[in-house]
């Protein structure tokens, strides 16, 4: 497995597994409606609209897109960052593979500028961003209007 820079290419594999995992990994903690919503606003020209700004990772084996994430600005900020669309294949959860990107990305240049990171996080994966050292951002630990929490890293 090896985890590279995100291509033209890769829109459309890495929309596909995003729909697949919000699909079979989120659905436990979120409704069909919502998740088709998201799923329609990250279709393969959302994502290279996504990738023109930020600095977007997939991890592949097999020639095959099996994670993605990205980080960019908060808000234009020069001390501040943002990880964003961190997700993993359902059938390749449990590797270490969602730990190998979240590694890649905090070594990007956006993460080593930033004072602070923020994670607009899904219920599903807040254990997972614990694990990799984030807090609720604020204490606050229940979703907010848009269904996330906020979680974020001091450096």
């Amino acid at each position: 497995m090896i985890i590279r820079r995100f291509e033209e290419k890769d829109a459309g594999a890495v929309s596909g597994l995003i729909a697949e995992t919000l699909r079979k990994t989120n659905r436990k903690d979120y409704s069909e409606e919502y998740l088709e919503d998201i799923i329609r606003h990250l279709q393969p020209d959302d994502i290279l609209a996504l990738a023109g700004w930020q600095h977007f990772y997939v991890a592949e084996e097999d020639a095959c897109v099996i994670g993605c994430g990205a980080i960019g600005p908060y808000w234009g900020k020069m001390d501040e960052s943002s990880l964003f669309t961190v997700f993993v294949h359902p059938d390749h959860q449990g590797r270490g593979i969602g730990r190998r990107i979240m590694e890649t990305l905090e070594r990007d240049a956006y993460f080593l500028r930033a004072k602070r990171v923020e994670i607009p996080a899904s219920v599903t994966a807040a254990p997972f961003y614990l694990k990799m050292g984030y807090t609720f951002k604020n204490g606050v630990t229940v979703p907010d209007e848009e269904q996330l929490l906020r979680m974020e890293k001091h450096r």
